[in-house]
């Protein structure tokens, strides 16, 4: 039914603005681009989106990669500082076993200097006892004051003999355990340093492991910082694409479109639609990226209006619908606009390269008063004036 009401489009935007402020709902500027969800795709924003979306899952790919090395190369780092502890348990053996060799070299060259200084002093004994061999035991007796004297004697030259075996044998037997103990330890070094030698090459090829995990990690992370700053770059050309519309002017005609009392944005929620958050973070009902004109407009038709609207499988984005609107939902073309039909936008001339769909709120003659998101490319509610001309109007079934 349509609603006939004449006023300029000065005077009527107040009037229909309190008339109809708890219907009004808005919409987004969209683009040709699709992106999978589940089994099926959802519609993008435009083509600046599309660009950000892949650049994002991009970014989300290389960083998933470099969170992967990180952990990688953690698990690495454990292993070689295990094998590092190792190392420093036998460098420690080896530091003590070095002490204890060096401290052997050293008794053994004082035991040198006393087997000497013996040597000597047993030479001087030798030399006396060789000089008494020589006097007969007749001679000595002779020579002996008296019989005790002369046994006295005899005894001494036993004890002496007694006494350089022992001395000779001890000097001897603390020589071999002396060498004996060098030799040992000097096994033990050889096999310390072999073992060393053996988990430096094995720290070495763990550490290459480590450096080259971090180094993956390190281009993983390059290519995240260089898809943000792409992404940086696409939003900075769609923000100035969106700046070229006029972005805060209220009205304006391009091509045989034209548009005037624009409300502003509004915030998302503010007039019902559900689906706020950060503006294409998830999917819809209607398999549409939220907070964008067709995901506003979808909602509006079923829930505000009560018509037929199916889910879009990959073809939602709004230059798309006069073909997919019909193809699932059974939408028609119209000529007489009447509240709840859809106004899509064309993708054609320099307002709208990308297509933009709206909502019908009301109808006076020649003129619409729509809703929307997303106009300017803010992901936010607005309402606004459009003449019914150079667009397309869609019906869905009730």
């Amino acid at each position: 039914m349509k609603v006939h009401m004449k006023m300029t489009p000065a005077t009527s935007s107040h009037r229909i603005l309190f008339g109809r402020r708890t219907l009004l709902i808005g919409m987004s500027v969209l683009m040709a681009v699709s992106v999978p969800l589940a089994y099926v795709q959802k519609a993008m924003a435009d083509r600046w989106d599309s660009q950000i979306a892949s650049l994002q899952q991009q970014a989300n790919q290389y960083q998933a990669q470099a969170n992967e090395l990180a952990k990688k190369a953690d698990t690495l780092q454990g292993k070689l500082d295990q094998i590092n502890a190792q190392i420093y348990a036998l460098q420690a053996q080896i530091d003590v076993n070095q002490r204890k060799n060096d401290q052997l070299k050293t008794d053994i060259e004082a035991n040198q200097v006393k087997l000497a200084k013996a040597q000597d002093g047993l030479g001087d004994i030798l030399a006396n006892l060789y000089v008494d061999d020589d006097i007969s035991a007749v001679e000595m007796l002779a020579s002996s004051q008296n019989i005790g004297d002369f046994v006295d004697k005899q005894e001494y030259r036993s004890a002496i003999r007694d006494q350089l075996n022992i001395t000779i044998s001890e000097v001897k037997k603390i020589k071999q355990q002396l060498e004996d103990d060098k030799k040992a330890v000097e096994k033990i070094l050889a096999e310390l340093g072999l073992q060393r030698q053996q988990m430096g090459a094995v720290q070495a090829e763990q550490q290459q492991l480590v450096n080259e995990t971090r180094g993956e990690e390190a281009a993983y992370q390059q290519l995240v910082a260089n898809a943000r700053n792409s992404m940086a770059s696409v939003r900075a050309h769609q923000q100035a694409y969106y700046a070229s519309l006029g972005g805060n002017t209220n009205g304006g005609t391009v091509g045989s479109f034209t548009y005037w009392g624009w409300s502003g944005n509004r915030a998302c929620g503010s007039d019902g639609y559900p689906y706020c958050g950060g503006q294409d973070t998830y999917a819809d009902p209607w398999n549409l990226y939220n907070r964008e004109c067709v995901s506003y407009v979808a909602w509006a038709v079923a829930n505000r209006f009560g018509r037929s609207i199916q889910p879009f499988h990959g073809d939602g984005n709004a230059y798309q619908w006069p073909t997919s609107a019909p193809y699932w939902s059974g939408a028609y073309r119209v000529y007489d606009p009447q509240p709840g039909d859809v106004v899509v936008l064309p993708a054609s001339g320099s307002f709208a390269p990308v297509g933009h769909v709206m909502i019908v709120e009301s109808v006076d003659g020649g003129n619409l008063f729509v809703s929307q998101y997303n106009f300017y490319g803010t992901g936010q509610y607005s309402t606004m004036f459009i003449k019914n001309s150079g667009i397309i109007l869609l019906r869905f079934p009730s």
